[in-house]
């Protein structure tokens, strides 16, 4: 299967896009942990004129400039079952928010009719997510309010809760 990738320069550095030609499969930090996890070398094709990319770059544009876009690109969440509702579960997470891996860790185990599920296979998931910034990884802290672990770095989880108003300047 071809993949199409686009590329978008934000003000934490590029970002890297790619499609399965029909919703957005992966966003990236360029070099960021698990960076196109998802897609096989030579299996894609840079190509700007995928429309969910050009949509996302549209997305991009209104969210770095601290504004809450108000649609979401097509997306298409890899991975495992678990992985696939830990996503819809950050994609629930409102702007300017945070949660918690406990929280979502309650919210998995019920919405699998389990008593509970570990917070640490919940940042596994999290850590794994193949589309950031669209799907809020960034958004999920630890229990204490520590800002504990972010695939693209710290510093721009940080910058992210600051933008959204989370944090203070």
């Amino acid at each position: 299967m071809k993949h199409y990738l686009s590329h978008y320069i934000s003000p934490l550095g590029p970002l890297t896009l790619a499609s399965d030609g029909e919703a957005l499969i992966g966003l990236w930090f360029d070099r960021q942990k698990y960076d196109r996890a998802t897609i096989v070398e030579g299996d894609f094709v840079e190509n700007d004129d995928i429309a969910v990319l050009a949509e996302t770059r549209r997305w991009l544009d209104i969210y770095f400039t601290g504004k809450e876009p108000d649609f979401t690109p097509q997306l298409k969440v890899t991975g495992s079952e678990f992985e696939q509702i830990v996503a819809e579960i950050m994609l629930e997470i409102p702007y300017g928010k945070t949660t918690t891996y406990g929280e979502i860790a309650r919210e998995v185990a019920k919405r699998q009719g389990k008593a509970t599920t570990s917070a640490q296979a919940v940042g596994g998931a999290v850590g794994h997510n193949a589309i950031g910034i669209i799907i809020p990884c960034h958004r999920v802290i630890g229990s204490n309010g520590s800002l504990t672990g972010y695939a693209g770095g710290i510093d721009k989880k940080i910058y992210l809760l600051k933008l959204e108003g989370i944090l203070s300047l």
